[in-house]
C-alpha cells in the first residue's frame, strides 16, 4: 500500500511538473479569466443552468478553435520564414488546455441542472474556484522560480485579489 501511494505521489508529481513547464498553465489561465467573465456576465440575469453550461462549453470551443487556428496560421508562418516549428500535438494540446480553463464551470451548472446543487451555489463554486485556480498556478508559478513560500504566497494573493476584484466590480455594478 505504501509503495502505491509512492509510485501514485511520483506520478502526480511528474505530471504536474510537466504541466507546469508547458505553455498550457498560460492557456488554462487565460481561459479561466474569459469563464469567470462569461460567469460574472451571466449571473446578472441568470438563465436556466442547463443554459449557463451550454454557454461556457460553446465559448470554450469557440475560444479555443480560435486558439488552434491562429496558431496554426502562425506556425505556417514560422515555417515559411525558415525557422523550425514545435510539434502540432503541443499546440493541439495548448488548445485543449484554453478548452478546458472556460469551460470547466460548466461542471457545477450541469449539477445544479441535476437538482445536486441550487444555482446560486454553482455560481458562487464558479467564481470562486476560478479564481482559486488563478491563484494556485500564481504560487505554483513563483515557487518553480525560485521564490520562498512566503513570495509565493504574495504572488499568489495578489493574483487573486486582482481576480477577486473583478468579483466584487462585477457584483456592485449589478
Amino acid at each position: 500500500m505504501a509503495g502505491e501511494r509512492t509510485a501514485l505521489a511520483t506520478w502526480w508529481s511528474a505530471g504536474l511538473m510537466s504541466h507546469l513547464r508547458s505553455g498550457q498553465v498560460a492557456r488554462v489561465v487565460y481561459g479561466s479569466i474569459v469563464g469567470l467573465a462569461l460567469v460574472l456576465t451571466m449571473e446578472a440575469h441568470p438563465p436556466e443552468e442547463g443554459r449557463v453550461a451550454a454557454a461556457l462549453v460553446a465559448t470554450g470551443l469557440a475560444v479555443g478553435l480560435a486558439e488552434l487556428y491562429s496558431e496554426l496560421i502562425g506556425l505556417r508562418a514560422r515555417a515559411g520564414a525558415g525557422e523550425e516549428v514545435g510539434p502540432l500535438r503541443i499546440v493541439i494540446g495548448d488548445t485543449v488546455a484554453v478548452i478546458l480553463g472556460v469551460a470547466f464551470p460548466a461542471v457545477f451548472f450541469f449539477a445544479s441542472t441535476a437538482g445536486l446543487i441550487e444555482t446560486d451555489t454553482a455560481f458562487a463554486l464558479a467564481k470562486w474556484t476560478g479564481l482559486g485556480l488563478i491563484g494556485a498556478y500564481s504560487f505554483l508559478a513563483a515557487r518553480l522560480t525560485g521564490a520562498g513560500h512566503a513570495r509565493s504566497l504574495v504572488h499568489a494573493g495578489g493574483a487573486a485579489v486582482i481576480a477577486a476584484a473583478l468579483i466584487a466590480f462585477k457584483a456592485l455594478i449589478h
